[in-house]
């Protein structure tokens, strides 16, 4: 199991920086959100802040470099370069699932980034089906090892059932959640990874007492695609032919937005094809209070390393600038005020 577990790891690096893993007919929907031009917008785009809380901690900008990894030699590297970014930057990190901590003690430094960022917010990372058979006390200790200023709790059961030797078994997860959300110091952050949040399962989740989120919809990489390919490299035709069936599976990250939007939860992250500050923007004119990015990050530092990384975020940041005085906003937060016209495939998905 340890050896599969670290096996898995590097395939879902190595397909992530270099693989065709994205969704094929499925978008985030987010080019169906269309803010209103302001030509007399009274701003100087060169004083504009981009500051936002997370958690009670000031970002330099709504960013989280998002989960992607852990648990091997490259995954520490990338981990460590990220988070490196992340410090400079002001923004916040975000682990892969550290379920590989639990079966490779040996593999906790990959995960252990304070080194290089003292003062990010720095996400751990569990999935449901792992925590349901722990303590609270193993999984405070978990995110203590690393660091943590929250932890997020992932949802993956359609990349679990696609997965070779995947969890098939996810009763428990409702009660598994409530019971961390009541007794962790540090908050819980439920998040989807690929599929998205629908309005039902976000209600549910509020009467848990969650008030952190992560819609991490469909629209971005399709990790249900990542084990089709993994799944055919290893002979297993059913999990690859259910794979193929359920590769666009999932909520578009824009349309879960609305979804959840009414819910009132604190935070809300919009992970899940997040590109460019265009997608920031609208993100947050949607209600998100901070966006996630992952695969363009790890393809940028694949390409040029850590300097890559840095031009990639460069733009990002103009360009959601540019956004602001376009709309006449102040602030990211601002944006969700600002007006805005849904398209027709985003607006049938408002319930």
């Amino acid at each position: 199991m340890t050896v599969e577990i670290e096996k898995r790891k590097q395939d879902h690096l190595a397909l992530c920086a270099t693989g065709d893993v994205g969704f094929r007919q499925k978008s985030t929907l987010l080019e169906e959100v269309f803010l209103v031009h302001n030509a007399l917008p009274d701003l100087d785009s060169t004083q504009l802040s981009l500051e936002t809380l997370l958690f009670g901690h000031k970002l330099a900008a709504p960013i989280v470099i998002a989960a992607m990894t852990g648990g091997t030699p490259e995954a520490e590297r990338v981990n460590l370069a990220l988070a490196s970014v992340a410090e400079a930057r002001g923004y916040a990190f975000g682990l892969g699932s550290q379920r590989a901590m639990l079966l490779r003690p040996e593999s906790k430094t990959s995960f252990q980034v304070r080194t290089v960022a003292r003062n990010t917010v720095v996400l751990g990372n569990i999935g449901v089906v792992q925590a349901r058979e722990l303590s609270t006390s193993t999984i405070a200790e978990l995110a203590d090892a690393v660091g943590a200023t929250a932890l997020c709790v992932h949802l993956n059961p359609a990349m679990e059932l696609v997965q070779p030797n995947g969890d098939r078994d996810f009763r428990g997860g409702t009660a598994t959640i409530e019971r961390l959300v009541n007794e962790l110091k540090i908050p819980v952050v439920v998040k989807e990874t690929g599929c998205g949040l629908s309005k039902d399962v976000a209600q549910k989740l509020r009467a848990q007492g969650v008030k952190h989120i992560d819609v991490s919809g469909s629209g971005g990489t399709s990790w249900v695609g990542v084990e089709t390919k993994r799944a055919e490299g290893t002979g297993d035709a059913e999990g690859a032919r259910l794979g193929e069936l359920l590769w666009d599976w999932g909520i578009p990250t824009a349309a879960s937005l609305l979804q959840v939007g009414c819910i009132g939860f604190q935070t809300v992250i919009a992970t899940g094809g997040i590109t460019n500050g265009y997608d920031v923007a609208r993100a947050l004119a949607l209600g998100a209070t901070a966006v996630g990015i992952a695969r363009p990050t790890l393809i940028a530092f694949h390409e040029g390393g850590e300097a890559a990384v840095h031009r990639f975020f460069d733009a990002v940041e103009r360009e959601l600038r540019a956004i602001l005085v376009l709309t006449g906003s102040e602030s990211p937060q601002a944006l969700a005020h600002a007006p805005k016209i849904i398209g027709p495939k985003l607006a049938a998905w408002a319930v």
